[in-house]
């Protein structure tokens, strides 16, 4: 072969050197055949590229449920529910008792489309990746007529490689939603009956469904079975070498020299020989095929620990990482920025004097922990902004709180949410999104649960304000509480593989996972570890205490009935009337009106606020004779009284009890529940009294 410059330049090795910049230019363009074939080498040894981009394909969408002809815009991220609203579709889900007449959106299938070309800067790259953040729920993807991904999971994401399908202008992306009521129908009846959270249909799918239980409804939800997309959709692209991701591990830490460890997760086509940066440090490794998981330790002198808010400062240790050009050492390919905290945390669980106790250490300081428990802010999740993050935790972290726990029947929360805890002090009790129920046994639905656990530990291990991993919420103690067995006519075998099947779960296999991805953080299987219902349980683990409100105890209750550790405990209100008023027609302003009616979740909920009314007569007279707006006011004020004598009784009882997460911090919509912060973010009567006694 005669190599010429017109054929050399034309070579697939030129045109993906061209694309390098003026240096692969200046090579190419050299007129000595010897010369360029050396520096052509030297260029290929020395600086393959380890180049990426991406491209956030938001715009031009469009939905329509399955079966019509027109085509809508459609906003994503989204749900189902809001696009619908947004063109008048439908009324405002919030508004009077719409949540009723809108309950067939869950039961029909909908499609998202969208047209979208790839820039000239990033088509040449050699790989595509098409990167779904969260997909709620059932989903089939097809890429230009080609099925991608089937996706069932709205915890997941998912990452799918598009190069050969991929093409420059007018890609067609089309997402097809299955209803997962439609989806686990008949599974739910062909199987035994699981109880359902709060999904009071007569066969519950909630448990079959890796989705947020809340949007089958709760005592403070309304049920919304969304479907849609709910995070981003990003197309990643990337030549020879990515850098997926790196951890920071703490290794030890004293008053002079803290040790790390950190991890990089890189993706290689090819093998070459790269340097990479952490922290200032240069390293060299030998990157192969394929996945790449090289471990360097770097040292920070006289370190500053992280302390939780009200017991230091939390000082945060800026990261770099960077794959460098070993041909240059000053060209970075690809850079990774993350922000670490020193410190280390200990749940102390284990017999003593008392009972069992259940406490936190804090670089080597027992703490006692001040906070709530958190709901998700919305039950349409992608309407929540980050400025109403920025707000909320604002409030917990003046608040004085020191601890959140992301409750089970939720959603493991967006990376604003820890980035936010990791700058206030606030530590995070992280449940695993399983509540109040039992779960399939079969191997699919393992699997499906397993890969959600291992990539959320993966991502949330990171985090200096990370306390706790809890594996569900109340399921045990319902379990062996709550008469389960009775109440669905579970037979022996019945009940015998059920909880084997929840013994694996979380008492093997989550613990596991943990231990084996995260490898620091405490697990513990369930909470709570004792049942309320008998008095010495108070002296062994943590605590759910409802006697309150669930049982027949006054506010003397919080007095008598303190565990070591109190995870759930609250009573209701009702959130502030022009805030009702917003979305509540006025002629059904009435506690007995039937939207009032449908908005109280609670079983047990306007009778047991007028009964505390009535006792303890803040505004000296009967529940019974108060307009609907006094109601509303003085409900918040019973529930600031109850708040404030169950906040004196835990702290006052240091250390038997070094724990406090008052149910709950924030609400989802605007109805009656136990939060001390209104739907709109507006603190209730209870949040000053909680401010007050949490404060140092």
């Amino acid at each position: 072969m005669i190599m010429n410059r017109e054929t050399i330049c034309n070579t697939p090795l030129a045109l993906s050197l061209r694309r390098r910049g003026r240096q692969a230019q200046f090579l190419l363009l050299r007129g000595d055949k010897g010369v360029c074939f050396k520096m052509l080498f030297f260029f290929l040894s020395l600086s393959l590229s380890a180049q990426s981009t991406s491209t956030s394909i938001s715009q031009n969408w469009q939905f329509r449920q399955i079966g019509t002809k027109t085509w809508h815009p459609a906003t994503v991220p989204g749900t189902v529910h809001t696009d619908l609203f947004a063109n008048n579709l439908i009324g405002d889900p919030f508004k009077d008792n719409n949540e009723i007449a809108q309950q067939w959106i869950e039961n029909v299938n909908w499609e998202y489309k969208t047209r979208f070309d790839v820039s000239e800067e990033q088509f040449p790259f050699k790989h595509h990746e098409l990167y779904f953040k969260g997909l709620d729920t059932y989903a089939e993807v097809f890429l230009n007529g080609e099925k991608i991904l089937s996706a069932n999971n709205m915890f997941r994401s998912w990452r799918v490689d598009v190069s050969e399908l991929l093409k420059a202008e007018e890609n067609e992306l089309h997402i097809v939603f299955t209803s997962p009521i439609l989806k686990n129908d008949s599974v739910a009846k062909n199987y035994v009956k699981l109880p359902g959270g709060s999904d009071t249909t007569e066969f519950p799918v909630a448990p079959f469904t890796r989705k947020a239980a809340y949007h089958f409804g709760w005592d403070f939800a309304p049920r919304f079975v969304t479907s849609g997309i709910w995070k981003d959709v990003v197309l990643e692209s990337w030549d020879e070498i990515v850098l997926r991701d790196v951890v920071h591990s703490m290794i030890s830490i004293n008053d002079t020299e803290a040790v790390v460890k950190s991890t990089l997760n890189v993706e290689s086509a090819v093998d070459a020989n790269l340097n990479f940066l952490v922290n200032g440090q240069v390293f060299h490794h030998t990157f192969t095929s394929g996945k790449n998981n090289p471990s360097v330790h770097f040292k920070i002198k006289n370190p500053k620990r992280w302390w939780p808010n009200g017991s230091g400062e939390q000082h945060l240790y800026t990261i770099e990482t960077k794959l460098i050009d070993p041909g240059t050492y000053d060209k970075y390919f690809q850079t990774d920025v993350q922000k670490i905290g020193l410190r280390t945390i200990e749940l102390i669980n284990e017999p003593d004097s008392i009972g069992t106790s259940f406490y936190f250490k804090v670089n080597g300081k027992p703490i006692f922990m001040k906070g709530a428990n958190y709901v998700p802010q919305d039950v349409f999740l992608p309407r929540v902004q980050d400025s109403q993050y920025v707000h909320l935790l604002t409030l917990a972290r003046d608040a004085g709180m020191n601890m959140l726990r992301v409750w089970g029947g939720g959603v493991y929360e967006k990376d604003i949410f820890y980035n936010l805890c990791d700058e206030y002090g606030i530590l995070v009790w992280q449940d695993f999104m399983f509540a109040n129920t039992m779960y399939p046994s079969d191997s699919a639905f393992r699997e499906n649960v397993t890969l959600e656990a291992a990539e959320q530990i993966a991502r949330l291990r990171k985090h200096p304000s990370l306390a706790l991993y809890c594996g569900n919420n109340e399921i045990e103690v319902a379990w062996k509480n709550w008469g389960w067995q009775k109440q669905y006519g579970y037979s022996i075998q019945d009940s015998s593989r059920l909880w084997e099947n929840y013994h694996d779960l979380f008492s093997i296999e989550l613990r596991a996972l943990v231990a084996v991805i995260d490898g620091y953080t405490t697990y513990v299987s369930t909470s709570p570890q004792s049942n309320w219902g008998t008095p010495k349980n108070f002296n062994h683990g943590s605590m759910h205490y409802w006697g309150v409100w669930h049982g027949n105890d006054d506010f003397n209750g919080f007095n008598q009935n303190v565990g070591r550790f109190m995870v759930e405990w609250g009573f209701q209100s009702y959130p502030d009337y022009n805030l009702l008023a917003n979305y509540i027609s006025p002629n059904q302003l009435s506690l007995d009106s039937e939207v009032m009616q449908n908005r109280q979740k609670s079983y047990v909920g306007n009778d047991k606020i007028s009964e505390f009314l009535s006792q303890y007569a803040l505004y000296g007279g009967s529940a019974s004779n108060l307009s609907f707006k006094d109601f509303v006011y003085n409900s918040q004020w019973v529930q600031a009284l109850g708040y404030e004598q169950a906040l004196k009784a835990h702290l006052a009882k240091q250390p038997h009890c070094m724990g406090t997460l008052l149910w709950q911090l924030n609400d989802c919509w605007p109805g009656p529940s136990w939060s001390i912060i209104n739907y709109n973010g507006q603190p209730k009567k209870a949040y000053e009294k909680v401010m007050r006694l949490y404060k140092p």
